[in-house]
């Protein structure tokens, strides 16, 4: 007796199709005002010269963190400068800038949330589970409906790849601060808004950064995948490498890849601990 397959995928098109098509003034104008931004940062950065964001970023490693990771900056930006490319790497990081605060915006509320309520928490933590083992290929396969081919559905695939790690961590810091500092804010009135703004967030601040910090590392590695639905940046240099068969090229862009992958996180675990290291 043969068991009649469930269409599962049919009705997935069916909800995309019905999404794409009742809302398509929304999707527009979402892609409108990311396109606006994209194009925005990425004119400003563009409009440095190299030497001189050079210098910015070698500048803002040597006050966050270490005149060692300075150094390792100039080394790597001058590397990737002098491989020729230094407009991929803006475009790309453009695209984990954009697509990092988006997420963020969406994650603190949420976690705070969760955080404060048992219920909320208990319905969001099967979802974030389905969202982080849910292959990253297939969060392409809903942008492109939504808002065709290029850096505007990479923004969306990544923003929902990349924000599980922020709604945890927040959630995850709150729930951790010390019940006797809450009880003592309770002794002394403390409002519910007052004991979240002046105990709870900033103890949970190096969790949070924490949270925030895997964030942009998930964000960076999808904006790379993302080359396959036209995404700019160093990823579609990769891409172009591999339909080319050039190995070569595809390494270098790699390179660069890991280069802005270390900065960034040397970076933001120097937020994290608060102190140059």
């Amino acid at each position: 007796m043969e068991i009649p397959s469930i269409p599962l995928g049919q009705w997935i098109e069916g909800g995309l199709d019905w999404l794409t098509t009742e809302y398509s003034g929304v999707t527009r104008a979402i892609s409108r005002v990311t396109q606006t931004g994209i194009d925005g940062l990425n004119d400003a950065l563009f409009w440095l010269p190299p030497w001189a964001l050079l210098l910015i970023i070698v500048g803002l490693c040597w006050w966050v963190a270490s005149y060692r990771l300075a150094i390792g900056a100039a080394l790597g930006m001058a590397l990737i400068w002098n491989l020729d490319l230094w407009d991929p790497m803006i475009e790309t990081l453009t695209l984990v800038v954009i697509a990092t605060l988006v997420a963020v915006v969406i994650a603190l509320p949420v976690g705070i949330a969760a955080a404060l309520s048992e219920r909320l928490y208990r319905t969001i933590m099967p979802v974030l589970d389905f969202m982080q083992t849910m292959p990253a290929f297939v969060y392409l396969i809903p942008a492109i409906p939504f808002f065709g081919i290029g850096s505007v559905s990479a923004i969306f695939a990544t923003v929902i790849f990349s924000m599980p790690p922020a709604i945890r961590f927040t959630t995850l810091g709150i729930r951790q601060v010390p019940k006797d500092l809450i009880e003592a804010a309770d002794a002394y009135g403390a409002t519910r808004r007052q004991k979240l703004l002046k105990v709870q967030l900033p103890l949970s601040l190096p969790t949070l950064m924490a949270g925030i910090n895997q964030t942009i590392m998930l964000a960076l590695s999808m904006v790379v995948i993302a080359a396959m639905i036209g995404a700019d940046g160093l990823g579609s240099e990769v891409w172009r490498a591999i339909q080319r068969l050039r190995p070569g090229d595809g390494f270098e862009a790699g390179i660069a890849v890991v280069i802005l992958a270390m900065l960034l996180d040397r970076v933001t675990q120097s937020l994290r601990k608060g102190r140059k290291s």
